[in-house]
Parts: structure tokens; C-alpha cells; sequence
């Protein structure tokens, strides 16, 4: 199909970054890094889940960051809700998107969200449901697409079975998250081909991570197969609880930095972005997973 000519960069840092972390996160830096995401040239940032904080309490803020962003005129702030409170909750903070996650293995579906894959997406149902009735987008999730911690490879004709359900409920666009980071190029573009088949392309998203460093790799896959829009993370935050060893998303620098040599506009300042992840990961104490960043910093300082 041929490399797109623009890409659509989706930043989920602050919502699948931030709540992978030990401890919280002060509500006030969450602010700093999406305004900081936005000044870069972000246009769709995932800001918050809204899970219940006895699972997840590194988002039990997410009204308070919800209702304190800035928001910048063409930027879309969306959030994660996987039921109808969390959707009402969402939409009293006036979220403008949502988005609903699924798995494509039985086994992480169980662990992830405590039920079957059927049983998920019946309880998507209504949250798809009422979503378009206020007249807020739905965007679906599918992990585990190219692996899983549990059950190992996973079928691509069952992430595609997954994904259409997802896609004729009502969702506008499906993410594939190889969640695991395991993937890799040939595996991406068969997954693709098995997805394709009943969903269009341009309606279709790539969410990878570099736990074996084939992230990077897995995207020009993909980019050359004509997906548009790419899920990422600043300084490469994130990770999998389920999966020992897995890392985070690939890191929004790297990804930028392969678009512009490409020639494929995203929108995005590298360098601002490139300061962003320096600063989030002083701020929380974490290493820069970012190579991109990384050498930037460097540069930087050597200047």
C-alpha cells in the first residue's frame, strides 16, 4: 500500500505511563507533561483512566487531572473507561474521546480485567452505547495481538475475531497493542493482513512496545502497509504488570525521529518533545528509555 504521508501520533504516556508506576504521580506533574505534550505539537493525548483506585490508585486522580488540563484549541484529551461509571465520570469532566480495551488471549484477559474475552465485550457494549449518545468518540484497545505472557503466540485470526467485534460495536478506530513487546516485522504485517480483512486500514492503529527492540522495526513494518497512526510514550514510559521483563511503549522521540527521516509529517517539534522527556523522567525518577532523548540530551549538554 505505500508509507502514508502523514501520521497520527496518539500519546498515551500520561495515562499508560504514569499508572504502571510503584507510586503515584502528583497530579501537578501529570498537568506539566500533557501541557508540555500539547506545546510539542501533540494533537491526541490519552490523559487518564478512569478505573476504580482500588486497582489502580495511581489514577484515583483522574478528575482532578481531567478538568485541570489547559486545553489547547485542535488537541484531543481522552480517557480510558472500562465501564459505565468510569464513562460517567468521564463525561462529567467533559471528556471529548474514550477509549475501551479488550484482549485478544483468554488468559490475560482473566488476569487483566477479571473475566473472559466474550464477557468483556459485553460489557463494552453499553459503554459504546451510551458514549455515542452524549456524542463522544469510542476508540478500542486489543492487547496481547502478536503475544501473551500466558499463553504464548496468539492466533491472528483470534485478534482479528476481537477487533471487528470492537469495530462493529461502535468503536472509530482499533489500537493493536503487542503488549508484551515480543513482535516482529513479518508477524506484524501477517497480523495485519488477518485484521485487514474485515476492518479498513485507515481505521486501524499500531501500539508497540520495545521490550525486545523490535519496536521501531515493527512500525516501518506497518507504516509501509499503510496504517496512519501510531500509539506512543514519552521517554518510552510503561510497561505490562502481567509480564515480567516487558518495557514500556516505544518512546514518542524514536518514533518522530524515524517519521522525519521518512519524509511523513506528524506535527511535532522533536526537540521540545525531546525536553519533555527529560523533564518527566527527572521527575519521577526514572531512566530515559528514549534513545532519541537520550542522544539529544547529550548533544545538548556538549553544546
Amino acid at each position: 500500500m505505500g508509507m502514508p504521508k502523514q501520521v497520527s501520533v496518539v500519546e498515551v504516556g500520561p495515562r499508560d505511563g504514569l499508572q504502571n508506576e510503584a507510586e503515584p504521580i502528583a497530579t501537578a506533574a501529570k498537568l506539566e507533561l500533557i501541557e508540555r505534550l500539547g506545546a510539542a505539537g501533540l494533537k491526541r493525548i490519552e490523559a487518564a483512566s478512569f478505573v476504580s483506585p482500588k486497582w489502580v490508585p495511581q489514577m484515583a486522580d483522574h478528575r482532578e487531572v481531567m478538568t485541570g488540563i489547559r486545553r489547547r484549541p485542535g488537541v484531543i484529551y481522552s480517557a480510558l473507561t472500562p465501564n459505565l461509571k468510569g464513562l460517567e465520570a468521564a463525561l462529567e469532566c467533559g471528556v471529548e474521546e474514550v477509549a475501551v480495551f479488550a484482549a485478544a488471549s483468554e488468559a490475560f484477559s482473566h488476569k487483566n480485567i477479571n473475566c473472559s474475552i466474550a464477557e468483556s465485550l459485553a460489557r463494552f457494549e453499553p459503554v459504546v452505547e451510551r458514549a455515542r449518545e452524549a456524542g463522544v468518540r469510542v476508540r478500542g484497545y486489543v492487547s496481547c495481538v502478536l503475544g501473551c505472557p500466558y499463553e504464548g503466540e496468539v492466533a491472528p485470526q483470534r485478534v482479528a475475531e476481537v477487533s471487528h467485534a470492537l469495530y462493529e460495536m461502535g468503536c472509530y478506530e482499533i489500537s493493536l497493542g503487542d503488549t508484551i513487546g515480543v513482535g516482529t516485522p513479518l508477524e506484524a504485517k501477517r497480523l495485519l493482513d488477518a485484521v485487514g480483512r474485515d476492518i479498513p486500514r485507515d481505521k486501524l492503529a499500531a501500539h508497540f512496545h520495545d521490550t525486545y527492540g523490535q519496536a521501531l522495526a515493527n512500525l516501518y513494518a506497518v507504516l509501509e502497509e499503510g496504517i496512519g497512526v501510531i500509539d506512543s510514550a514519552v521517554a518510552g514510559l510503561g510497561g505490562c504488570p502481567y509480564a515480567k521483563g516487558a518495557t514500556g511503549n516505544v518512546a514518542t522521540e524514536d518514533v518522530i525521529y524515524l517519521l522525519n527521516g521518512l519524509g511523513i509529517d506528524s506535527g511535532v517539534d522533536l526537540d521540545n518533545l525531546a525536553e519533555t522527556g527529560v523533564r518527566i523522567t527527572q521527575t519521577i525518577g526514572k531512566p530515559n528509555r528514549s534513545r532519541v532523548g537520550v542522544a539529544l540530551a547529550a548533544k545538548r549538554t556538549s553544546s
